[in-house]
Order: structure tokens, then sequence, then C-alpha cells
């Protein structure tokens, strides 16, 4: 298996971004993650085509507020190794490689906050490790079962991301924000990235997603979703309402699906809300877990 790692050089410098990387060996690669503070844990789990670059705007003040902020990058984003071969890229690797990290890193009763992506990966490991986590906060993502009628304009981005070897992260990450990141940011997502052969696993993640019942993948989201219908864990639902990709809608009918509160909607966000409303967003999270008895640890099944 060939195994691309980004030059070091290429993350130093970035703005607002000052964490090094903590590192752990998996399967022959490097894993790499923000593990900062000492308090109560929160895990940030990204997207695609994104990394832990995401959460800047939300470490900071978990930080300020207390928390244990860790931040993993997959395999093949941000820090971490990036296996060159579509064909190594799945669903069940992906969880694999972090509730190994999670492991390692000691990870206990965490908030989980996932998005994109990061849902059908940190729920799944909430269910199937749920010593590792206490709480969930679930933003603009889904569980993909194979049931779940995909939009327009997500169908759209699969098959661009399908036939575009050299895929333009910078520019997908910047046409899923409400807002306009400045070219300095946009070159911070695009920084991990630096061959087309680096961007295999943004270009897989896309592909995987099951959109029919017997698609890898689909039975493990239908397990999560079961199992998350029936669990007594603290969750918190947050939603960018300008989101053409994974809508409030979507978000709406996931709620009522698994008996969730609805989401609270934020109007000036898109699909990555973290970028477009960082900020926001953890005060939300910090107001959120101060209100929960015990930080809603009592809870976990």
């Amino acid at each position: 298996m060939d195994i691309h790692r980004t030059a070091s050089e290429r993350f130093v410098g970035l703005p607002d971004f000052p964490w090094e990387a903590r590192y752990i060996e998996w399967q022959g690669m490097r894993l790499a993650a923000i593990d900062e503070g000492a308090g109560a844990p929160v895990v940030l789990f990204h997207g695609e085509p994104t990394w832990s670059f995401l959460y800047r705007k939300m470490i900071r003040p978990l930080l300020e507020a207390g928390h244990r902020c860790i931040a993993p990058d997959y395999p093949g984003f941000g820090r971490s190794d990036k296996p060159t071969d579509l064909a190594w890229y799945s669903y069940d690797r992906h969880c694999e490689a972090m509730a190994h990290l999670l492991g390692e890193f000691g990870v206990e009763d965490a908030t989980f906050v996932v998005q994109d992506w990061g849902g059908p990966i940190g729920m799944r490991l909430a269910v199937e490790h749920p010593e590792l986590c206490s709480r969930l906060v679930v933003m603009n993502t889904g569980l993909f079962t194979g049931e779940q009628t995909m939009s327009d304009a997500w169908w759209a981005f699969r098959n661009f991301v399908e036939r575009t070897e050299d895929l333009p992260v910078g520019f997908l990450v910047k046409g899923a924000c409400a807002s306009d990141p400045s070219d300095e940011i946009i070159a911070g997502y695009e920084a991990p990235f630096d061959s087309t052969a680096s961007k295999a696993g943004a270009r897989a993640f896309p592909l995987l997603l099951a959109t029919s019942p017997d698609a890898p993948g689909a039975a493990a989201g239908r397990a999560t979703a079961e199992a998350l219908r029936d669990d007594a864990r603290p969750v918190l639902v947050l939603w960018g309402e300008q989101d053409p990709v994974i809508t409030p809608k979507a978000g709406t009918a996931l709620s009522k699906r698994l008996g969730w509160p609805q989401p609270e909607l934020f109007s000036e966000a898109s699909h990555f809300l973290q970028e477009d409303s960082g900020e926001a967003l953890a005060g939300r999270i910090i107001a959120w877990l101060g209100d929960l008895p015990d930080g809603g640890a009592a809870r976990r099944r």
C-alpha cells in the first residue's frame, strides 16, 4: 500500500490554528489529532473534504471553558497519513481508526460533536463503544442506511467528485460556506493536499455513502439508527439553515426518526457551519453542557 505523508512545513503558520498534532501509529500509518486541555473531553469529528482546521473557531472557547478538545484527522485527511488507493478507504476502516485513536488517547465519557461524515463515524462509535461517549452534538449530518433520499445538490457533488481526480478542495469548502472565507483560510483547508495522489481520501468519501439498502455500510447505518432511537444519552442538534446539501428538512427528519430535539437553526450558516458560526456554536454547546446534570455522563447507557 502506498501512503503519502504531507510535509510538515505546509502546516506552519496557519491562521488561528496554533495547536500541534499528537500522533499515534495504526496499521502501518501515522494518525494525527489535536489534543489540548485537561477538562471534560469534547471530541470534534470533521467531514469531507475538511480536517481538524475546520474546528479552530470552536476549540479556543471550548478550551477557555475548561474542556479538553480532541480533534482527529481521519486517514487521508489533515496531518494524518494518506493512502493513495481509493479502494483502501471504507466506512469500517475509518470507524476502526477513530476507535483506536480515542482508545490510545484514553478518552471516556466524552461529548461527541459530529458533522458531515463525522456523523456516520462518530454516531457509530457512540453505539459500538459507548464508554467513549456520554453526549452527542449533531450538526448537518445524517445516518446513511441506503434508504434515505439524497438531495439533487448532493448528487451533483458526488458526480463531480467521481470524475475529478485533482479535486479542488478549497473551491468545494468555499462553496459550502455562507460566509466568504479569505484566501488565507482556503489555503489552510488545502494545506494537507499537496498532490493529486494525496486527495484519494477526499475523493473516496462521497463514493462510500450508502445509497441503496444493500450497499456497503448501509447495514451498519441501520443498526446505528436503531440503537440511537432507544438511547438515553443527551443530544443537542444544531443546523446551518442555508445548507443546500443536508438541508434543515433533513435535520428535522433525522430528529423525528430518532426521537431527538428539533434542530436549532443558525441562520447565517451553511453546510460548514463551524466556519460560518463557530464561536456561536461553541457558546451554545458550552451552555448546554453546563445545564446537564453531571454533564450528562450519568445517562450513558
